[in-house]
């Protein structure tokens, strides 16, 4: 078959088991040469193959809601509803996206790129569709990392309670992006293997198989299997909830599921799924992967396994930049800690959890828990680190202000994926988090320009008496392995400093360092401000800059509502300062998935368009 042409699902119910195996193998094949060129999720993909197979063979979608937590396991769904032709261009500018996307098909009911959101949108679904009366089935698939989450089992103590009938199809691979973590997760393990239910149930099959009416009495006893299936099996979580289980099935045996999803369609009542899969099925790499290295990956050669690209011999991640800080700091201090909310691997921890295993926690999918656990931690004397995405971080916003903020706790958190996060789209740009924090009173918030200027602000925060957030971007940096000190908290500094400039440029983080090669390449005639810190600001240094009658250009590749702007203009209003100011970055709009110069020269923020703005200003008068 040739997968590039598959229009629609409906071909799937003219074909037999068989057929239906080899389009599974036929998939996983393409999803590699796939995947190996544009990059993208890869193992969670592999491993829901004919899972999605099975779901599209017995469900009529877009009637029947079919859609998946978190959303980056969706590429043989988008495969099999006509999108195949388009996966080159998968996470590309302009390309499909790396998640469902409501508006790319009618196929893509929900979104989301954060874990958990799938069963309260399965319950609202349910009962908006109960209320008008309509006949459709809800099916979300969700993972065993995601079910372990508090919003998971919100949900399910609420559908278990409003009885909406809907089908739960649990994927279970025992892993999220690396393996999970926590007692929920221990249950589950010993609910996907039971062997005595499995045995047993093996057994009797094999025995009656034998006889000459064995398969006729195998269907007979579905009904006292189910009702012994109960002691020999602990499935009392879900059934405690109120579902009617139905597993372990093999998540890679489409036949097995089909019985399952058919069994289930016809239950009036809340059903579990409970699906055994392995991630990253068909990719030996992958399968054999417990850290999650295969979890997401860049193009890479499909014999080797090794990326196409790699980090230069002289830069290092800043995820790595940071992590490695971190270590220094725990081997200097006994009573700092990491934490993560399973983001071990992605936040480059791995190194720091095998050197500290006692000062080091993954307290799993969440985020809201990492934070208050990080309070309690800080409240008995020592001083924890949480490492978080930006766009995760949001997640947990009530116990940033209720809890580190409002407590004044010595917390530090390290924002990692702070500002445009290329590939992974709208649901992971970290671009909203200053707009976030700058609110909560007595917090220091900061980002460093380089690896000298990320180590001293880190040892600044590790010495600090108050909530410190330091944020970093994607992407590689020169390594520094210099000596680190402390700043002054809320201390600008002047990188180039003009008797008369023509203009006056503040900005932070990396693109401080992109603006200042351009003024020098080119000898321009401005003043460039790092402002490191975001939150307090230096207000010497503004009030200075700010009354020198100069034209002031803010540049920030963050959200401008709510941003540093904001602070520079209340300034000046409250001290009835006349000011030219102009300031780039991103508008009141959710941006969407690209490398980050294509990104930022769509959205016209990147440092060509800035010299532009001041150019046609200058020539303005």
């Amino acid at each position: 078959m040739d997968i590039k042409k598959i229009k629609d699902p409906s071909f799937l119910k003219q074909m037999n088991i068989d057929q239906l195996d080899d389009l599974a193998d036929q998939i996983r094949s393409f999803l590699l040469e796939s995947v190996s060129k544009t990059g993208g999720h890869l193992s969670s993909n592999l491993g829901v193959v004919e899972l999605t197979i099975a779901l599209h063979y017995c469900f009529d979608a877009p009637k029947d809601k079919i859609f998946f937590d978190v959303g980056h396991q969706c590429y043989t769904h988008k495969i099999l509803t006509g999108r195949a032709d388009r996966m080159e261009t998968l996470r590309q500018f302009h390309g499909i996206s790396g998640f469902q996307k409501r508006e790319e098909s009618i196929y893509d009911c929900f979104e989301a790129g954060h874990s958990s959101t799938s069963l309260p949108f399965a319950l609202g679904m349910a009962a908006g569709r109960d209320l008008n009366k309509e006949d459709y089935f809800i099916v979300p698939v969700i993972g065993d990392g995601s079910l372990t989450s508090g919003l998971s089992l919100e949900a399910l103590n609420q559908i278990g309670y409003q009885k909406h009938k809907m089908i739960i199809v649990f994927n279970d691979n025992n892993m999220s992006i690396s393996n999970n973590v926590g007692v929920l997760n221990s249950n589950i393990s010993k609910l996907r293997n039971s062997k005595g239910y499995n045995g047993f149930k093996d057994n009797v099959k094999n025995l009656l198989k034998k006889g000459k009416n064995g398969e006729a009495v195998i269907r007979m006893i579905h009904d006292v299997k189910e009702k012994i299936k109960g002691p020999l099996i602990d499935a009392g979580f879900f059934d405690d909830f109120g579902f009617y289980y139905i597993g372990p099935v093999d998540g890679h045996d489409i036949k097995s599921l089909i019985q399952a999803f058919a069994t289930a369609k016809k239950k009036d009542v809340p059903v579990v799924v409970h699906c055994i899969t392995t991630k990253g099925k068909g990719y030996k790499p992958a399968e054999e992967d417990a850290i999650g290295k295969w979890h997401g990956v860049s193009p890479f050669d499909l014999k080797t396994g090794k990326p196409i690209s790699s980090v230069p011999e002289n830069e290092v991640s800043y995820s790595g930049m940071v992590a490695k800080c971190v270590e220094e700091e725990m081997a200097e201090n006994k009573d700092i800690l990491a934490i993560t909310p399973a983001m071990k691997y992605g936040s480059e921890l791995n190194r720091l959890f095998s050197r500290f295993p006692e000062r080091c926690y993954d307290v799993g999918i969440a985020e809201d828990l990492a934070v208050d656990f990080a309070c309690g931690l800080s409240m008995s004397g020592k001083k924890p680190f949480l490492s978080i995405y930006s766009s995760f971080l949001q997640r947990a916003y009530d116990q940033l202000n209720h809890d580190v903020a409002r407590m004044s706790l010595p917390v530090v958190v390290g924002i990692d994926r702070a500002s445009l996060a290329g590939a992974d789209g709208a649901t992971h740009h970290g671009v909203f988090d200053i707009s976030l924090l700058r609110t909560l009173p007595g917090i220091v918030l900061c980002q460093g320009k380089d690896g000298e200027e990320i180590a001293d602000l880190l040892h600044t925060g590790f010495h600090c008496d108050r909530p410190f957030f330091i944020r970093y971007p994607k992407g590689n940096l020169k390594k520094w392995d210099g000596r680190k000190k402390t700043l002054k908290i809320g201390s600008w500094e002047y990188l180039i400093k003009k008797e008369d400039p023509q203009a006056i440029i503040i900005s932070y983080g990396d693109p401080v360092n992109r603006i200042k090669k351009v003024i020098d390449d080119n000898d321009l005639p401005f003043t460039l401000v790092n402002a490191r810190f975001l939150k307090p600001i230096d207000e010497e240094i503004l009030a200075e800059v700010l009354n020198k009658g100069k034209r002031i250009y803010l540049y920030t590749t963050d959200m401008l509502k709510g941003g540093l702007g904001d602070d520079i203009l209340e300034f000046a209003a409250a001290h009835k300062i006349d000011v030219i100011f102009k300031a780039i970055g991103i508008d009141d709009a959710y941006v969407g998935h690209g490398s980050l110069s294509q990104l930022e020269s769509s959205l016209h923020i990147d440092v060509r368009s800035l010299f532009e703005l001041i150019e046609n200003d200058k020539a303005v008068g």
